[in-house]
């Protein structure tokens, strides 16, 4: 899997369950395109082992002794919006999925899946695109339909604001759209304002959302 010379995912496992851990790290460890950067037993650990070791993707438990998963993916995500958090939960419920989203999360992953589940999700959310649970997939679906979207058809957006919508909905911070777009932080700005008043967007959940319903969130990698 891993093409020669690549970079490997750096994973960090926050889990306050050591089998599990020992688990995940025995998984991944046979996988050619992953490594293990870290392990944590709580959010607090997390937090300070995410800036110290620097993964590409944390695998973090939605719930453990020491700190919450969902806090530590807000905190994580606010110091460095180049890390990708991969949730993983006993609870199949949107309510949490809209949690992880609001927090930052780019992928959220029911700990009841298939191992080929969670391996295909860390190289999902390293790519930038958003993983969700595919039995979760449908509620998020059945969410999507808001009086605001039976209202009337989508309105039409430039292939500019559809690029910026797209990388906003991945997590990335408006100066990291600009960096990958070559625009200026003033003009992406502009595009994010724009879109908010054109679609009447008001948080990161609705806006993952609706990029989600729109298709542009669809790993192309």
């Amino acid at each position: 899997m891993n093409t020669a010379g690549a970079p490997k995912i750096r994973v960090l496992l926050a889990d306050d369950h050591a089998v599990l851990r020992a688990g995940l790290r025995a998984l991944l460890h046979m996988e050619p395109d992953m490594e293990v950067a870290g392990e944590a037993n709580d959010g607090n650990e997390a937090i300070r082992l995410a800036e110290q070791l620097k993964p590409t993707v944390v695998v973090m438990d939605i719930e453990m002794r020491g700190g919450h998963g969902l806090q530590a993916t807000g905190t994580i995500r606010g110091k460095d919006r180049h890390v990708r958090v991969l949730i993983l939960s006993a609870h199949d419920d949107q309510g949490y999925l809209r949690q992880a989203l609001r927090a930052g999360a780019t992928g959220y992953l029911l700990k009841e899946s298939a191992v080929t589940d969670l391996l295909t999700a860390i190289r999902t959310v390293y790519r930038g695109a958003l993983f969700v649970d595919p039995s979760m997939m449908k509620g998020l679906l059945e969410e999507m339909r808001s009086p605001q979207s039976a209202a009337g058809p989508a309105p039409p957006l430039s292939q500019r604001e559809r690029e910026v919508l797209s990388l906003l909905a991945r997590g990335h911070t408006v100066q990291g759209a600009a960096d990958l777009l070559c625009l200026s932080v003033r003009t992406v700005e502009t595009y994010k304002a724009r879109l908010r008043e054109k679609l009447g967007l008001r948080g990161r959940a609705e806006l993952v959302r609706y990029a989600l319903e729109q298709g542009l969130l669809k790993d192309t990698g």
